[in-house]
């Protein structure tokens, strides 16, 4: 029993549907509809793989039983697509699956996989102890976007004299999600211009993309939730600025956005413990943060259609914010290379000592300091060095190195 989760879009189907080549593979889609509708759906996908008459069906537990009776004389992959949607037809699937499987598993010559892009529920069905398949899979895997490498190699392919500002654009708009890169390459946006041009254009796919994907997540409180999303990705990243940009008290909201959906992240500076209180919010999600910046925030001139004014306020805004997405474009860099323990940032109590970039190697004994600016002539080494000061007391007799990022250095 393999477990696969990821966000909306990652690339889950697409990937199992090429990785599992070498055995019958048996695909099925987990529909909001009844338990009757999805029983003779999926029959008709056992019956045609295996060409037998299995009979009908109303109950999925008995379905499943057969299923795996099947795979006591039969090698095969079964993918189970969006398996939370399960809980729209029957929430006792679940622990009737358990019984059947903790029954018939170690006979069975079945790949169950099982895949879903509502985190929150994903998580519980699996992480929570209550949950009657806690504690079943076999291997779990959390599908991640493309990675740096790979989107050079990709928008090489359709753009070979690409700069690094269009690098720069694709990765601040998909965060190396698939289907946005696919979205964007396939209706020829290979520059910056044309990437920003297309995401904000009428009828682009990407206008209600984030309001469809976390509405299944966040239900009656999407509006709090937006909310808060809205003011972390304008810049507001404390918790007292949070609630100053919104009045909600959003302790619990924020727990719940980091632990049980995934979307932001806890960042505090290097050196600082787990209980220091210089805590920053910050979205993981590149196209989120993107989102809820240009598209939430305008959503009055969304609503009538007016995107030239969307599109007037991103290029306005292109250069301090895409200066902060090169910043984490480098973070990220340097987690992809392998040398590294620990990659993060650092800031004092007041933020006056601001460091973009700390890349330590605790095994070599060597820390890389970092300043990233879009522009190369405005990166100071001396002044990164002075800032530098409480840092490099804590890595006496440390080899250290300052690095001036830039543009030129993607």
């Amino acid at each position: 029993m393999t477990v696969m989760t990821g966000r909306r879009r990652i690339g889950k189907t697409t990937l199992v549907k090429k990785a599992f080549s070498e055995i019958p593979f048996l695909y099925f889609f987990v529909g909001k509809k009844s338990e009757n509708l999805l029983c003779a759906e999926l029959k008709e996908i056992v019956c045609e793989a295996f060409g037998e008459d299995i009979g009908d069906f109303t109950s999925f537990a008995r379905l499943f039983a057969v299923i795996m009776s099947i795979s006591k004389r039969k090698n095969f992959t079964l993918v189970l697509d969006e398996f939370q949607n399960f809980r729209y037809a029957n929430n006792a699937i679940f622990s009737e699956m358990q019984n059947i499987w903790d029954s018939n598993k170690d006979e069975s010559h079945i790949n169950l996989v099982l895949c879903g892009s509502i985190y929150s529920k994903m998580k519980r069905i699996f992480d929570d102890k209550d949950e009657p398949l806690y504690g079943r899979c076999t291997a779990r895997f959390n599908i991640r976007p493309f990675s740096i490498l790979t989107l050079k190699e990709i928008l090489g392919d359709f753009n070979p004299q690409y700069t690094a500002d269009d690098l720069l654009c694709l990765y601040m708009i998909t965060g190396g999600v698939a289907r946005y890169v696919e979205q964007l390459m396939t209706q020829g946006a290979h520059t910056k211009v044309e990437m920003i041009n297309c995401t904000l254009e009428s009828g682009s796919y990407f206008i209600d993309e984030a309001r469809e994907m976390l509405s299944d997540e966040f239900g009656r409180d999407y509006g709090n939730y937006f909310s808060i999303l809205a003011a972390i990705a304008s810049g507001d990243t404390t918790r007292g600025e949070i609630k100053s940009y919104t009045g909600i008290e959003a302790g619990g909201f924020l727990d719940n956005l980091e632990k049980d959906f995934g979307i932001i992240e806890k960042m505090r500076p290097y050196l600082s413990g787990t209980n220091s209180k210089k805590v920053r919010y910050a979205i993981s999600d590149n196209f989120l943060d993107f989102w809820f910046r240009f598209i939430y925030k305008y959503r009055s001139a969304v609503e009538i259609q007016n995107l030239k004014y969307v599109r007037d306020k991103v290029y306005a805004d292109y250069e301090t914010y895409s200066g902060l997405v090169l910043e984490r474009y480098f973070r990220q860099q340097y987690k992809e290379t392998g040398i590294y323990n620990i990659v993060s940032g650092y800031w004092d109590r007041d933020g006056k000592d601001e460091i973009d970039l700390v890349a330590v190697n605790e095994a070599e004994r060597a820390i890389t300091i970092g300043e990233v600016k879009r522009n190369p002539d405005k990166i100071d080494l001396n002044l990164l060095e002075e800032k530098s000061t409480k840092i490099l007391s804590h890595h006496k007799g440390w080899s250290v190195s300052f690095a001036g990022l830039s543009l030129k250095d993607m």
